[in-house]
């Protein structure tokens, strides 16, 4: 069997229908987020069925030695998918790791026909277009209590838990935070990790550009610094503090599994794609997972039930440009269609 690489997005018109619907759905998941933008994932399309695979050459050793976030961004591509599937009215059948003698292979769609369209999904779908991680401050603006539910049962749909963090569950979080913050800056793994994936485009499609990041300004729980540098301090109660109506929230699986992991990824974009369709803001937030003690102490915050996943950040947007988009990796290098 020959295998059709694309050189762009337009390539999808030379495919058979079913194809094509696959080819689409899988290109909309090349916009999906991941940590620091690696893009972790590979697509294999052949004949009515859809594989997605874990590139383990873009795993971060020092920040996620255990495959854990690279399985969770490969998770929000996948939903990314299952939405433009939806939204297009291509019905499938997701079997989640369908191989145990192949542990990379971490779902297969398969196409079973035409179904209506879901309103719902559509919105979604024209969402993914214009999300992006927004890390400047909010605004003094409180977030919507009736868009804070929607986000928690789209989590809830896509088979994970959001956990909105309380006032007095806060402090806990910015003491996770910073502890993450000292212990992955003495690491000099991290800080490789870091110099590997955040520079300027250098044409790969992938890593952080500097102009993505906030450097500046107090803020309630303190961001990453992507500079490796120590971050700015979190002042809760100082006026000029920014982030103050910001809300936090966490991912929670039951489980602490592979499959856990790609469920709270699929959670993670279903909350990305439901703010961002609600005018809101997100970024997410690794850090406080990447190191076992600090993930620990973010469970014990929300209560000891279920496994942190990863957090979230979410607000109003700010006023001015939310900065460029990261790069994405070309067409050609994250899909592959098998011909026959």
């Amino acid at each position: 069997m020959a295998a059709i690489q694309f050189t762009d997005r337009g390539s999808a018109s030379r495919v058979d229908p079913v194809r094509r619907v696959l080819t689409a759905a899988v290109l909309a998941a090349l916009d999906a987020p991941s940590m620091l933008n690696t893009q972790p994932w590979q697509w294999r399309i052949a004949g009515d069925r859809a594989e997605l695979r874990a590139d383990r050459r873009r795993q971060l050793p020092a920040l996620d030695p255990d495959g854990r976030l690279m399985t969770l961004s490969c998770g929000v591509a996948l939903h990314h998918a299952r939405v433009a599937l939806g939204a297009d009215g291509a019905g499938v059948d997701v079997t989640h790791l369908p191989d145990g003698g192949e542990p990379d292979l971490l779902a297969a769609l398969r196409y079973t026909g035409r179904i209506p369209r879901d309103g719902n999904l559509e919105r979604l779908r024209r969402a993914i277009s214009v999300r992006r991680a927004d890390r400047r401050p909010f605004l003094d603006v409180p977030v919507p209590a009736a868009a804070l539910d929607r986000m928690r049962d789209a989590a809830e749909a896509a088979g994970a838990h959001l956990r909105l963090v309380s006032p007095g569950e806060l402090t806990a979080v910015i003491v996770a935070a910073g502890h993450a913050a000292d212990v992955e800056r003495a690491d000099p793994g991290y800080r490789a990790d870091l110099a590997a994936w955040v520079h300027p485009d250098d044409g790969s499609g992938t890593g952080v550009p500097p102009a993505t990041t906030e450097p500046s300004g107090a803020r309630t729980v303190p961001i990453r610094s992507f500079t490796g540098r120590d971050s700015d301090a979190s002042v809760y109660d100082a006026p000029e503090v920014a982030d103050r109506f910001a809300r936090y929230a966490v991912i929670v699986t039951d489980h602490d599994t592979p499959r856990d992991w790609l469920a709270a990824g699929e959670a993670l974009s279903a909350v990305l794609l439901t703010a961002t369709a609600e005018g809101l803001s997100t970024s997410p937030m690794s850090d406080m997972v990447e190191i076992v003690a600090a993930r620990e102490t973010l469970r014990r915050a929300i209560g000891n039930v279920g496994h942190p996943a990863i957090v979230v950040r979410i607000g109003v947007p700010g006023r001015g440009d939310a900065g460029p988009r990261a790069p994405r990796r070309a067409a050609a290098d994250a899909v592959e269609i098998v011909e026959g």
